[in-house]
């Protein structure tokens, strides 16, 4: 997915005249203040653009007849609700949402959750009520 993003946004800088503004840079000038406003929009578009690609991939992936990434389909893995059945879309989302307040929690303490828990649910399992099994 980065690959995707970044062969079109490399592009997009060449073209809205990005290399251009970085030659305009010189030690001891003011740069123009448009640059600044080019990397922070820039910026802006690779955060939304991974944002939205991950929760579609993730979301479409797990809500699929597959139930699972393609990484957790190799492994046996695949995604469920609580009583075992596959989840839909929005719930998909929602894990995929309640990643991000996962990963907000140091030291990877909301993924470790997992290896603790009864029914082995990191945080957002147990924010989205999903579960992960493996296939015998």
């Amino acid at each position: 997915m980065g690959f995707v993003i970044m062969a079109i946004l490399v592009p997009l800088f060449f073209l809205s005249g990005g290399v251009e503004m970085i030659r305009g840079l010189h030690p001891g000038e003011e740069p123009d203040p448009h640059f600044f406003l080019m990397i922070f929009a820039f910026y802006g578009i690779l955060v939304g653009a991974a944002l939205l690609g991950g929760w579609l991939y993730y979301a479409y992936f797990e809500s699929s007849s597959w139930q699972a990434t393609p990484g957790k389909k190799i492994l046996n893995l695949f995604v469920t609700d609580l009583n075992g059945r596959p989840v839909s879309f929005g719930r998909a989302s929602g894990r995929f949402f309640a990643k991000l307040i996962t990963g907000l929690i140091p030291l990877g303490i909301g993924y470790a959750l997992a290896g603790f828990t009864e029914k082995k649910q990191a945080l957002h399992d147990m924010i989205a009520s999903c579960l992960v099994m493996r296939r015998y």
